[in-house]
């Protein structure tokens, strides 16, 4: 039976889409080019991008740094002082001191030699790439279960769409018999208005199936990053070939991409409590200027006259009290610290919950398919037992109407099961980490 499904998805895609011809996509073929082309990724790896350049800034504040000024002053007024009349023999004498003009060029060379906040800050930046990386990672992850998720729905709804062309068909001959029969005065009006009734709910199930149908392709379209305006067709069905179920093994959290990133992170915050600790540190630098002035009352006679200057020295930063500031940010990174741990805690645990509920949903999933599987069959038999029987004259109408509801809820409930079964082994596949080796599986 599934074969003739699965022929039937196939014609109905070619019906609904005739268009489709210029790009065909498998599984993987749609999760590659959402790995290439959803706009997630690039920004994680933007962000990736980011980190690397914040371990450059960290690094080069332990490398020299270059600093060049010039200024040039027009002292309206010069500052006076008064010299001592002992110096003279005689009274005090109030003097201006300078030039009307000054002209001033330096450079300034200044290295660290010891600053521990800046070690630790330059520590931090393997991490924070790594940190970068696993979004990147989890970014990746995403997208496999979001295109995959698409995927299956696509195919899901086309199944339903045949699944309905076929229920169109078969009320649709029922009908033809029920106006013969009408007309020749065999039945009642009202069992030829009833199975009308019952064709134009198909018809209506129909027109909504097809709106899904461009629904869930756009929404697949989305979660690749292709243009709505692309068309496409998907090459393989996974209604032909399911999932296999593999026996789990044990539950192991650190395989998680999020476990990773939260270790990580209390890794870094782990870090910013060793720079504020470092804080309380002298800092060591030294430096050299060097300099040209040039001094005059008229500007372009001064500039004909330079003197050079220059200078190294040591700088040693000391600190003594800052009113208890760096002590409440290292407390606060502490808490910060315990709160991350206590979160991880619980995380695992609920790892461990969507682990162990995603495994129950499989195998329930898994029982449920199987069950409508068989159910859709049976309900088949029984509806063209009863079909066959109805137009011999040997059952009711309503016989033929209750056969035909039978048979359409089990079809629905068999494609509620299938959508579900995949849902669930996607689930599966990502609460255990292991999305990308599902990927890289896929043929």
């Amino acid at each position: 039976m599934k074969s003739k499904w699965i022929a039937a998805i196939i014609a109905v895609a070619a019906s609904v889409a005739p268009g489709w011809a210029q790009t065909r996509l498998t599984l993987k073929d749609c999760i590659a080019y959402g790995i290439k082309n959803n706009g997630n990724v690039k920004i994680a790896q933007y962000k990736e991008s980011t980190a690397v350049q914040q371990g450059r800034e960290a690094l080069a504040g332990y490398l020299p740094q270059v600093a060049g000024n010039a200024s040039l002053d027009n002292n309206l007024k010069l500052q006076s002082t008064v010299l001592p009349g002992a110096l003279f023999g005689g009274e005090d004498r109030r003097v201006a001191l300078g030039t009307k003009y000054q002209s001033n060029a330096s450079a300034q060379v200044d290295q660290v030699i010891f600053d521990q906040s800046l070690l630790v800050g330059i520590q931090a930046n393997k991490p924070n790439q790594e940190n970068a990386a696993l979004n990147s990672r989890k970014t990746k992850e995403t997208i496999i279960y979001n295109v995959a998720n698409a995927y299956y729905q696509v195919f899901v709804t086309s199944q339903q769409i045949a699944l309905l062309k076929d229920n169109l068909d078969k009320t649709s001959q029922i009908l033809s018999t029920l106006k013969l029969q009408l007309d020749n005065g065999v039945i009642k009006k009202v069992d030829y208005d009833r199975t009308q009734v019952n064709l134009n709910n198909i018809k209506s199930q129909l027109t909504l199936a097809e709106s899904n149908l461009t629904l869930s392709e756009n929404q697949l379209k989305f979660q690749m990053g292709m243009p709505l305006s692309d068309q496409l067709v998907l090459a393989d069905n996974p209604l032909d070939q399911p999932f296999k179920i593999v026996e789990p093994g044990a539950f192991d959290a650190s395989n998680l991409t999020d476990f990773k990133i939260q270790n990580l992170n209390m890794d870094l915050q782990q870090l910013e409590k060793a720079r504020i600790k470092a804080g309380y540190l002298p800092k060591v630098s030294v430096y050299g200027r060097y300099g040209v002035q040039a001094l005059g009352n008229d500007l372009g006679a001064s500039w004909g006259n330079w003197f050079s200057y220059g200078a190294i020295g040591l700088k040693v930063s000391i600190p003594i009290f800052d009113s208890f500031r760096r002590d409440a940010q290292y407390k606060q990174a502490d808490l910060n610290l315990m709160t991350q741990k206590e979160q991880l805690k619980l995380n695992v645990q609920n790892y461990e919950l969507q682990n162990s509920n995603a495994l129950t949903q499989l195998q329930k999933a898994k029982s449920n398919l199987a069950s409508d599987e068989n159910n859709v069959t049976l309900a088949k038999e029984v509806y063209d037992v009863t079909t066959l029987q109805y137009r011999e004259g040997t059952v009711p109408l309503t016989d033929l109407l209750n056969a035909e509801t039978s048979y359409k809820e089990s079809q629905s409930n068999y494609i509620n099961s299938m959508l579900s079964y995949y849902q669930a082994k996607l689930g599966l596949e990502q609460s255990t980490g292991s999305l990308n080796e599902f990927y890289t599986a896929l043929p």
